[in-house]
């Protein structure tokens, strides 16, 4: 029997982030479509629940701490996926943080941590995930981006401009390693509900669906389905792309 369309059969996949909403969903994505799941995150209570979901639905999965801030964790973490898994095909960077509050009034170190999160730690990831893909001559890497990086938005500096660094960061990797067969993407999502959009009101909820042309929020496996096609043979054509899945709300 032929395989299905976007099997990722005998891959081996990391992604961050993945103890709750979007990097939970593609996760579990990544284990249907056939994949070998690396979870990482600073709760280790949730990433355990995450496994076990795997696990009992006929996946493998592997659980690592990491906070992708701290460049030693993210070293350990990627050497114990690869002692554990013999490769790496697939990296969602995922993680991220917010510290929202206007631009004049922001702390410093507000700055700092979710630049340091959402933008350098998708680096010190890439960095560690590029040594085993090179070797194999072969690999996806997946950036989850964000609308805000495309259109701006009030009260998140910190977060726009480490979201809009990060199409600029997939652009410069994808570009950098195309020759070795690997390709580098960004997925760019709408608003999701998440637990980052659950402390939105519902008056601010309802008024997003009013700007948004499919009527609706997202949901994570919204944007789980599109990283699985990113990280797919069938995407192989495809790097240095931003696919947006916002429900028609920014049209790039």
């Amino acid at each position: 029997m032929p395989l299905p369309i976007f099997s990722l059969k005998d891959k081996v996949a990391l992604v961050t982030g993945a103890s709750q909403g979007i990097g939970r969903d593609t996760a579990l994505a990544l284990a249907e479509a056939g994949a070998r799941v690396a979870v990482a995150a600073r709760n280790e209570e949730k990433l355990a629940a995450l496994v076990k979901d795997i696990l009992a639905a006929g996946g493998e999965a592997f659980a690592v701490k990491m906070d992708v801030a701290d460049v030693e964790q993210v070293k350990a973490g990627f050497k114990a996926v690869v002692e554990k898994f013999g490769r790496l095909d697939i990296l969602v960077n995922n993680a991220a943080i917010t510290r929202d509050g206007l631009a004049l009034r922001m702390k410093p170190d507000d700055w700092d941590a979710v630049i340091r999160t959402n933008l350098t730690g998708a680096h010190f990831c890439i960095q560690q995930a590029l040594g085993t893909m090179m070797r194999s001559r072969a690999g996806r890497i997946i950036n989850i981006a964000s609308i805000v990086a495309q259109m701006g938005n009030a009260g998140q500096a910190n977060y726009v401009s480490a979201k809009a660094g990060l199409i600029g960061l997939t652009k410069a990797i994808a570009m950098e390693i195309a020759s070795r067969n690997i390709t580098v993407n960004a997925v760019a999502p709408g608003f999701i509900e998440t637990p980052m959009t659950d402390v939105l009101s519902d008056k601010v909820k309802e008024d997003l669906k009013t700007r948004i042309p499919l009527g609706r929020m997202g949901c994570p496996r919204d944007v789980a389905a599109a990283i699985v096609f990113l990280a797919s043979d069938e995407a192989g054509y495809i790097t240095g792309h931003v696919l947006d899945v916002n429900g028609g709300m920014y049209l790039a």
